[in-house]
C-alpha cells in the first residue's frame, strides 16, 4: 500500500502491515466465529447443535448459557460468581466491554414488571411511524380488515407503485417488528409477497399497519412467570387463501410455561386439494417447530415436556394424524408429512380438538374483526406497559 504524504521520509523503508478489521470483509465474519467459539470452548463451554449460536455451561450444581449475536452477547445464568469469573475470562481474550444488565438488545427493549419480562420494540416503532410522517394520523383498531383480497395485477384504479424501493424498506423494517408483534405477523406476511412488484394498494395497507401500531407503539410479549413447566402450541390453516395461487396459509403459535415463545405466519409451498389437506400440513410444520423447540430446552437443562398438547380445529386432520386407515385420502401426501402421525403414536404430541373460538392461531391465518382480534392480542399475552404508565 502506498503511504500518505507526510508520513515518512523519502528515505524510509518501513512498510505498512494491514491489520484486518472484524468488519467489511467477507472471511472476517466466519473467522471471528471460529475464534470466539475456540475461546469459549477453552472455558468448558458447549455449542448448541440445534442453534449455533447458544453456548452452554453446566457443571455440578453451576449452569450458565451464553447468547451470541456477532460480537453482543447476552450471559446468563444461576450463580453469579461463576459469571463473573466468566467475564474476567472473556477479559483476558478480547476487548470486551460490560454493559450490565440486559435493558436493550438488538433493538429489543427488556422490561421487567410485576408479572414477569416483557419485550418490547417500542423505540424501533416510533421511529418507523416518524420516517413515514404518520405520528399524527388516526390509529386504527385491526392491521387488515377482514376478508380483504388484495389484488395481484395492476388496473386503472390499482397501478404499480414508481418507488419500489420505499414499500421494500417500509416491509423489511415491519418484518423485524414481527420479532416482538406477532398481532401484524399475517398483514406483513400478506406484503412480503408483492416485493417485487407492489401495487398502490399495497402500499396503502402497508400504512395502515403503521396506523395500528400507533395505537399502541410499546406493546410487547409478556414473558411471565409460572410454577409449572409446560410445552404447548396452537395450529391452523386457511385453505386456498392466495387467489393467484391458491396455496393456503399456515398460522401457530407454541407457548413455553403459558408464555408466548415461537409463532409464524407463512404460505404453504404446495397448493393442497383440501382444507384437511392443508391443517395436516400446518401441522406437520407445527411438529417441527416444537421439536427445535424441544431440543433447545434439552440443551438449557429443561426436561418432561412430553406430551406436547397441539391445539387444532380441524376434526379430520386429527383422525387423520391419529388413524392410518384413511389410504385414500393420505396417498399423495409427501412423506415428511407423516411426521405427525409418526410423533403421535410414539407420545410426543397429543393432538387435541379445540373450538374455533378458541383457535389462538385464527390471527396469523387471517384479518379478524375488532373483537376476536383484541381477545386473542390478551391471550398471547401482548402488554403495552408505556400504555399503563401513562
Amino acid at each position: 500500500m502506498d503511504l500518505p504524504q507526510g508520513y515518512f521520509s523519502k528515505n524510509e523503508t518501513k512498510v505498512c502491515r494491514l491489520v484486518k478489521s472484524l468488519y467489511g470483509l467477507k472471511q472476517a465474519p466466519r473467522q471471528w466465529n471460529e475464534k470466539l467459539t475456540q475461546a469459549l470452548k477453552e472455558n468448558n463451554f458447549v455449542q448448541s447443535v440445534s442453534d449455533y449460536s447458544l453456548f452452554v455451561k453446566s457443571e455440578n450444581d453451576i449452569f450458565v448459557a451464553l447468547l451470541v449475536y456477532v460480537d453482543d452477547i447476552v450471559i446468563t445464568g444461576n450463580n453469579e460468581f461463576e459469571i463473573e469469573k466468566f467475564k474476567t475470562f472473556l477479559k483476558t481474550k478480547f476487548l470486551i466491554k460490560d454493559l450490565g444488565e440486559l435493558k436493550y438488545f438488538l433493538g429489543i427493549e427488556v422490561l421487567k414488571c410485576e408479572q414477569g419480562v416483557c419485550l418490547s420494540q417500542r423505540k424501533y416503532c416510533i421511529e418507523l411511524i416518524n420516517e413515514f410522517g404518520l405520528l399524527g394520523s388516526k390509529p386504527v383498531a385491526v392491521p387488515m380488515d377482514f376478508n380483504v383480497k388484495l389484488n395481484t395485477e395492476p388496473n386503472s384504479n390499482d397501478a404499480l407503485l414508481s418507488n419500489v424501493t420505499k414499500y421494500q424498506k417500509l416491509v423489511g423494517k415491519l418484518i423485524y417488528l414481527t420479532n416482538t408483534r406477532p398481532d401484524i405477523a399475517f398483514a406483513v406476511q400478506c406484503l412480503s409477497r408483492y416485493m417485487h412488484s407492489p401495487l398502490s394498494s399495497h402500499l396503502k395497507l402497508a400504512l395502515r399497519i403503521l396506523r395500528y401500531l400507533k395505537g399502541s407503539p410499546g406493546k410487547g410479549v409478556l414473558l411471565s412467570r409460572s410454577a409449572s413447566i409446560s410445552l404447548s402450541a396452537y395450529v391452523d390453516a386457511d385453505w386456498g387463501k392466495c387467489l393467484q395461487s391458491r396455496k393456503s396459509i399456515t398460522g401457530y403459535c407454541v407457548f413455553f410455561c403459558g408464555s408466548l415463545v415461537s409463532w409464524k405466519s407463512k404460505q404453504q409451498a404446495a397448493v393442497s386439494r383440501s382444507s384437511t389437506e392443508s391443517e395436516y400440513r400446518a401441522m406437520a410444520a407445527t411438529t417441527a417447530e416444537i421439536l427445535w423447540i424441544i431440543n433447545i430446552l434439552t440443551d438449557l437443562k429443561v426436561n418432561n415436556l412430553l406430551p406436547v398438547n397441539l391445539y387444532c380445529d380441524n376434526r379430520s386432520a386429527i383422525q387423520i394424524a391419529a388413524n392410518p386407515v384413511f389410504h385414500e385420502r393420505t396417498k399423495h401426501f409427501e412423506i415428511d408429512l407423516h411426521l405427525v402421525r409418526d410423533k403421535c403414536s410414539t407420545g410426543a404430541i397429543r393432538i387435541v380438538n379445540v373450538q374455533s373460538a378458541s383457535q389462538l392461531a385464527d390471527i396469523f391465518t387471517k384479518g379478524l374483526g375488532v373483537n376476536s382480534h383484541k381477545f386473542i392480542c390478551d391471550e398471547l399475552k401482548l402488554i403495552d406497559l408505556f400504555q399503563k404508565l401513562d
